[in-house]
């Protein structure tokens, strides 16, 4: 579970298949803290690291790094099988149970994925617009949160296939936003609370248990 604060921005330094899909090398400077088998969003994706490594003669340059294997289905749901070694990622450990939830509840579980169709400058923010798989329309609220490639946002605005978010200077100077242009792959993970509405709406009158209060007392 993470909340959307990402910690830092990290570098891909390698992105190649595997036999079981393909495994992703990470440069940061987060690489020396991890624990292999923890958990680390990498735009929103949850990964489990696999591999640390320090510095070599080799890749002095590169510094610290991670590796973590990707799913050929996590490959083809999310953006991460378009990175490319340069690519800049977000990157936010696994949520402490004894910290404040400064964003929203989010899984690292992708819904899809889309497109920035726009990017426009207001003053010191930024007014970026996403475009929107209509299937995930539903899960959308105007001022209700969405992570876009694992940035906890706010949905400042909404169109049938469309949704708008501000970017404050800080989260622009802090996440890959600035490295992306307009018709950029980003993730998209939706809130879970809205997830569990749209379902109990699917569902409908669902069966509750019952208990027999005299049973229970007994």
């Amino acid at each position: 579970m993470f909340n959307g604060l990402i910690e830092t921005c990290g570098t891909v330094a390698d992105l190649r298949p595997i036999p079981a899909g393909f495994r992703i090398v990470v440069a940061t400077s987060l690489a020396p803290e991890l624990q292999l088998g923890e958990s680390i969003a990498v735009n929103g994706v949850c990964l489990t690291v696999v591999h640390t490594e320090p510095p070599t003669e080799a890749n002095a340059e590169r510094g610290h790094a991670f590796h973590a294997d990707i799913s050929p289905e996590t490959a083809r749901v999310t953006g991460l099988g378009t990175l490319r070694a340069g690519s800049v990622v977000n990157l936010e450990r696994s949520m402490r149970a004894d910290t404040r939830v400064g964003g929203h509840f989010v899984q690292g579980h992708v819904d899809a994925t889309g497109q920035i169709d726009e990017i426009r400058h207001e003053a010191e923010f930024h007014r970026v617009t996403v475009s929107l798989p209509s299937a995930l329309a539903p899960l959308f609220v105007r001022k209700g949160s969405v992570a876009v490639d694992g940035i906890s946002l706010t949905v400042a605005g909404l169109e049938e296939e469309r949704f708008v978010v501000q970017i404050v200077p800080f989260t622009w100077e802090h996440t890959n936003l600035s490295h992306l242009d307009v018709g950029a792959t980003v993730n998209l993970e939706c809130d879970i609370i809205g997830k569990y509405v749209v379902r109990a709406l699917e569902v409908g009158d669902f069966a509750r248990p019952r208990l027999d209060l005299e049973e229970r007392d007994g």
